[in-house]
This record gives C-alpha cells, sequence and structure tokens, in this order.
C-alpha cells in the first residue's frame, strides 16, 4: 500500500508540474503583450519584450553644425558632442550616452568602432570617441557639416504614449460603443433560441428528432467563410444587409449549431425524476423549461456565452461583411485594423496595445464567469 501511495503522490506531483508549465507557457504570450505595449517603438523593434529592463543599442543620427570652425596648423577643425544634438533629447535626456560605432552612411551607421579614425566623402578625416564627442579635420572650410550615424546603448524606456494613441484616438469611443452593440445581443439572442431548441431536442418525442441532432453536429463542422458571401446576399434581397440587425443575425446563425450542441448534452443528463414529478404535477412543457430546466442549466449557458461572448468581440472578418464601412458603424476591431494599424505600418508598440486593450473587456468577462465553463463544457460526458 505504501508503493501505491507513493505512486499517487509522485504521479500528483508530476500532474500539478505539467499543469503549471502549460498554464506558464499559455501565459506568455499575453505577458509579452502587456509588456510591449509599454515600450517605445524602436525599442520593441531592436530587441525582444523579455530584455524590456535592459539597456539596447540603437540607430541614431545627427547634423553636424558647420558653424564656427577653428584653423589649427591650416587645418579646419570642427569639434562637439553627438549628444548635444536637441533633436535627441528625448532619447539621452541627461545628454550623455555611450557611442559603440558610428558611421557616415545611413547604410552602414556602425561602419566604424568607436575612437577609429575614419575618412569623409567630401574629404577630410572624421573620428567619434565613446563618449559622443567628434572631431573633423578638413584642408578647406566645409560649406555644410556631414551628417553622422551612430550605435548606442540606450536605458529601457516605458511609455504610455501607446495607450493614449489607441484610448484617445478619434472615433475609439464610439467604436468600443459599436462592438457592445453588436455583441451583447450577438450572445442573447443564440442562447435564447437553442435553449428552446435543446430542450426539444432533449425531452420531447418527436418524428425526425434525430435526424435533427444529427443536422446540428454536421453543422458544427461547416466554415462560417462558405455562408459570408450568400447570407449576405440573402440580407440585401430582405433589406437588413450590412446593418446591426444584419450581423445580429448572422452571429446568432454561426453561434446556433455549438450552442444546441452543448446545451441539449446538458439538459439531456438533468434527472428525469424531477421532469416526470413536475410532469404528474400537471405542469406544462413551457414551466418545466422556465422554472427546473433554465435553472439547472446555467453553467451550461454560461459556457456558451463565453465563448459567444469572445468570439463576437474579437470579430474582424463578420465585422468587415456585415457591417457599413463608415466610421459611424465601426467596431473596435475593425477601427484598429483600418484607422489605427493601416496607416502606421510596422508600428509595433500601437499593435500590442490595441491588441492588449481590445482583450481586456473579454478576459474580464472569462475570469468572471470561468467557473462555470469546466462545468459546462463536461456536460453529458459522464451520468
Amino acid at each position: 500500500m505504501d508503493n501505491i501511495a507513493g505512486q499517487n503522490s509522485g504521479s500528483k506531483l508530476a500532474v500539478n508540474i505539467t499543469v503549471l508549465i502549460l498554464v506558464l507557457l499559455w501565459l506568455l504570450p499575453t505577458i509579452g503583450l502587456f509588456v510591449s505595449s509599454f515600450r517605445d517603438r524602436d525599442q520593441i523593434s531592436n530587441s525582444g519584450w523579455w530584455q524590456a529592463p535592459l539597456a539596447v543599442d540603437l540607430n541614431f543620427r545627427t547634423r553636424v553644425a558647420a558653424d564656427n570652425p577653428r584653423e589649427e596648423n591650416g587645418v579646419f577643425v570642427l569639434e562637439g558632442n553627438v549628444f548635444a544634438d536637441p533633436a535627441l533629447a528625448s532619447s539621452f535626456p541627461e545628454g550623455t550616452g555611450t557611442v559603440s560605432a558610428y558611421g557616415t552612411r545611413a547604410v552602414a551607421p556602425g561602419e566604424f568602432p568607436a575612437g577609429e579614425v575614419s575618412e569623409l566623402r567630401s574629404g577630410g578625416t572624421i573620428v567619434v570617441e565613446r563618449d559622443g564627442s567628434y572631431r573633423i579635420e578638413s584642408a578647406e572650410a566645409l560649406d555644410r557639416g556631414p551628417t553622422l550615424y551612430f550605435e548606442a546603448r540606450t536605458p529601457p524606456k516605458f511609455t504610455l504614449n501607446n495607450y493614449r494613441t489607441v484610448l484617445f484616438a478619434d472615433g475609439m469611443d464610439r467604436a468600443f460603443i459599436n462592438t457592445l452593440t453588436v455583441t451583447i445581443p450577438a450572445t442573447i439572442i443564440p442562447i435564447l433560441i437553442a435553449a428552446f431548441a435543446a430542450y426539444a431536442l432533449a425531452w420531447m418525442d418527436f418524428p425526425g428528432r434525430g435526424l435533427l441532432i444529427a443536422a446540428v453536429v454536421g453543422l458544427l463542422v461547416v466554415p462560417l467563410q462558405l455562408a459570408l458571401v450568400p447570407l449576405l446576399k440573402l440580407h440585401t434581397e430582405i433589406g437588413i444587409g450590412q446593418s446591426f440587425l444584419g450581423i445580429w443575425l448572422a452571429h446568432t446563425g454561426f453561434g446556433l449549431p455549438l450552442a444546441v450542441y452543448l446545451l441539449r448534452n446538458y439538459m439531456v443528463g438533468l434527472p428525469r425524476d424531477i421532469i416526470e414529478s413536475a410532469k404528474v404535477d400537471g405542469a406544462t412543457d413551457f414551466q418545466i423549461f422556465v422554472r427546473i430546466i433554465l435553472p439547472l442549466s446555467f453553467p451550461a449557458l454560461a459556457s456558451f456565452a463565453i465563448f459567444q461572448f469572445l468570439w463576437t468581440w474579437n470579430d474582424l472578418l463578420v465585422a468587415k461583411v456585415f457591417l457599413p464601412s463608415g466610421a459611424e458603424s465601426q467596431v473596435m476591431t475593425v477601427k484598429i485594423a483600418d484607422d489605427l494599424l493601416g496607416s502606421r505600418g510596422g508600428d509595433w508598440g500601437i499593435l500590442a496595445t490595441a491588441a492588449f486593450v481590445s482583450i481586456a473587456v473579454p478576459l474580464l468577462v472569462f475570469f468572471t464567469m470561468q467557473r462555470y465553463l469546466v462545468r459546462g463544457l463536461l456536460a453529458g460526458s459522464v451520468k
């Protein structure tokens, strides 16, 4: 018995460690997204989020002023410091830094190590020291100072500018309201319809019930992309094309198969004695459904509500198809994709911030109702 107990204890420890590793693996993208949302754009482009607390080597550019040169032994000399450029004050607020390499061409910003003398294309020599001080020597007076490129270590930089850009973008408040306008009805409507259908398929005998159940299961594997164009054409013909009503019905149709399947599996596992006792007492099917089935089926209802809310909140494809393209009807995913990211190219800071802002509400819904998720998903698996 001791050996068996020891084996059980070891197995439980292995399971706990495995679960912990899986949780950490699932959390890593979210943690990286959160950290990146506070980082500067240049630092994101040059280092991973796990290096956020460390200094980063970045490339900079400065224009050397050609005024006030001095002559030494027939040679014109220009001296200064690259960190004194006011344009670099945001990156080097103290006016100091460490140069690791420099160059005079944009294609090779770190062509020469700091302290090495190099030739200028216009004639003369230049050297940039590690502290940023430079010295240019030329046989002739320079009409225009050369452009210097250099690599320097910058301290970790965290900012709230990304959040200000996303949260206070023009029309973002309307997009948030539009997202709620789409998501809430698109979550409630399929639940109401599927609950009635699931009760009928679970506890009412009628011809063709088995075929209907098989059809519901078959619809689970049909990709929604196949129905987008035909459904939009139908909506246009009946007068609800590209409207909030149209997208509610579209999400309802796409979500009903899973809702019916999930709720039916849960309801069929409820105690038969309770339902038969209610029928003996004279309760109608509607009274049984409202007063007994719905309260007992709350875990399954909450489970589907989580899935449907997440899908509709994060949806981009259906919103692009079934909503007008004007700014007054944009949801957050469309607003972020078209207005913020579409005009900013590879601005990874904005991308990370927008993604984290967009998942904030779904995360709140998930953690509020997650205790019902497992109970709903396991419905009907055991007797």
